[in-house]
């Protein structure tokens, strides 16, 4: 019974701890709600719940993290990285980058599947497709979307097994996305400017921080405060790029349509 009742603690633990982090918010809110508004909500009750509902969730999320989320990235990791998975002879740090084609695999695979299943992501899909009068495709933004996050990816463990420096990816990375803006359609901009934001939440971050803390804690010389939150850098960046690429090749598409039908009449 020893080990329900640590389970019992950290439970207990964890959910003062978010009380403590969400108090400021409801004070806020009620704050102004009856100081400034000077007005009580006629569904008081209904909003009370919901904090305590958020509460839980949230308590329950932050507990699912550590438990479930970042072992199982760091043990992946550990386990692609491992020298007799990857059959190299000698040590770590003899091994080249392209014998964890593997890692690459496992990163793209999970960055897409982790962006497609995004809450967020979904939810602003859907807002944009009817703000857009149908012009933005929920599934074609949805995506996009994520092969730039599971490109990014890859490339953020590409870079974290050759030990590059981030800043060198980072800068070439923005300035394709300032020359992406020069000739993107001005609708979609500032929803690939947003798309970085809305991507890394609550399920890509937590299993892309794993993996990036596990696999910079299995090669040899890697800092996991750099190279592991380093790879959410790439997550947020490369989507905004993918959404104009998108943009740009549907406008293209249209373009070419029409000069096909304007020649066949």
């Amino acid at each position: 019974m020893e080990w329900l009742s640590t389970i019992f603690s950290e439970i207990l633990s964890v959910t003062f701890s978010t009380v403590k982090d969400v108090l400021p918010i409801a004070a806020i809110i009620f704050g102004f709600q009856f100081a400034v508004i000077r007005k009580k909500p006629a569904n008081l009750g209904q909003i009370v719940s919901g904090f305590v509902w958020v509460l839980v969730g949230l308590s329950f999320f932050l507990l699912g993290l550590e438990w479930a989320l970042f072992p199982l990235g760091r043990l992946m990791a550990e386990q692609l990285t491992n020298p007799e998975f990857i059959q190299a002879q000698e040590t770590l740090a003899q091994v080249t980058w392209k014998d964890y084609y593997w890692v690459y695999i496992f990163a793209f695979c999970i960055g897409f599947s982790t962006t497609i299943a995004e809450p967020s992501l979904i939810a602003v899909a859907i807002k944009a497709n009817e703000v857009s009068g149908g012009a933005i495709g929920v599934w074609g933004l949805r995506i996009s979307v994520a092969i730039g996050v599971a490109i990014g990816i890859s490339l953020g463990c590409y870079r974290i097994v050759v030990g590059d420096p981030i800043h060198w990816y980072i800068i070439v990375g923005y300035v394709i996305v300032v020359i992406q803006t020069s000739f993107a359609p001005g609708l979609i901009i500032p929803l690939a400017y947003d798309s970085g934001g809305v991507t890394t939440s609550t399920v890509t971050v937590p299993l892309v921080a794993a993996l990036g803390l596990g696999l910079s804690e299995t090669v040899p010389g890697r800092s996991p405060l750099i190279d592991g939150f380093g790879l959410i850098a790439f997550a947020s960046l490369f989507p905004i790029m993918s959404v104009m690429a998108y943009a740009q090749l549907s406008e293209a598409r249209n373009r070419f349509l029409k000069r096909k039908r304007a020649s066949g009449s």
